[in-house]
């Protein structure tokens, strides 16, 4: 029997809110951050690319960013949302076609992200590169807590209004299960500052990051006192003296290579010539 991946994002949702974005402005500047963090992130790699992706980024900002890298050889291939949002368009991605694949902001969207990234591994040439940014765990922590504190006050319970987001370890446990090399995975926290909970949940439907695509079959939608009770809460617990809000955006950067004979290779066990303990616990002399 065929694994089936749980539907957790509606497609054709997911794209609704993208257009609505798009027609009422898109809002860049948490993609920009990531895209400068890209650059800075590509520095150290002592080496061009020729064959580049640039994975379902909006606007495709990782593209624009990898052409300001100095790392970028050759054009840049560039893939839409929709390919990251229809399963069916995957596979255009092939084989051993390209050395580095850069995703920003998407993956946490995708119902079967290990298949999306087995589908990457199989997508780059030996020793090519997936870089890869996305929210995490902690991002809109304050939102989440007000929301589900403020429906369960007026309805008695509270329903998934915040997407659910991978954490650290669990962004490295998938690297590792879709056979990369060499895996990275690192978290850096944001504290954007807003006037009301009202101006924060504007930026979210600018880019196109509300719950929106959520699957949530039955599940009623938030009605305007609920809403006024989490823009108390929020006001309450979680304002600076000066009244402003804060909203916590954790951008968790995963990394990884295609295996290849030239990397780096852990030792077989019981090859090492000192022992630890002695490393640890020198002699006196």
């Amino acid at each position: 029997m065929a694994h089936q991946v749980p539907e957790l994002f509606d497609p054709v949702k997911a794209r609704r809110g993208d257009e609505r974005a798009r027609r009422q402005g898109f809002e860049p500047f948490l993609i920009d951050r990531v895209g400068e963090d890209l650059i800075e992130r590509l520095a150290p790699v002592l080496r061009s690319f020729a064959h580049p992706l640039d994975f379902a980024t909006p606007d495709f900002r990782f593209a624009d960013a990898l052409a300001r890298s100095g790392k970028i050889a050759g054009n840049v291939t560039r893939l839409g949302e929709d390919a990251a949002l229809t399963p069916t368009a995957l596979p255009d991605m092939g084989e051993n076609g390209f050395d580095l694949i850069a995703s920003g902001m998407i993956l946490h969207r995708i119902n079967d992200l290990p298949g999306l990234l087995a589908r990457f591994r199989r997508a780059l040439r030996p020793d090519g590169m997936l870089i890869a940014a996305f929210p995490g765990g902690d991002t809109l922590v304050e939102l989440r807590d007000v929301l589900v504190q403020a429906e369960s006050e007026i309805r008695g319970a509270a329903g998934l209004r915040v997407f659910p987001m991978i954490d650290v370890r669990a962004a490295g446990q998938l690297l590792q299960r879709a056979g990369f090399a060499l895996p990275v995975v690192d978290s850096e926290r944001l504290t954007v500052r807003y006037d009301t909970p009202f101006a924060l949940i504007r930026d979210l439907r600018a880019m196109g990051a509300t719950a929106l695509a959520l699957n949530r079959a039955g599940q009623p939608p938030l009605s305007r006192t609920i809403i006024a009770r989490a823009a108390q809460l929020y006001a309450e617990k979680f304002a600076d003296p000066d009244k402003r809000i804060r909203a916590t955006f954790e951008i968790i950067w995963v990394s990884g290579w295609s295996p290849h004979a030239s990397q780096q290779q852990p030792l077989k066990p019981g090859s090492a010539k000192m022992r630890l303990a002695d490393v640890l616990n020198p002699p006196e002399k």
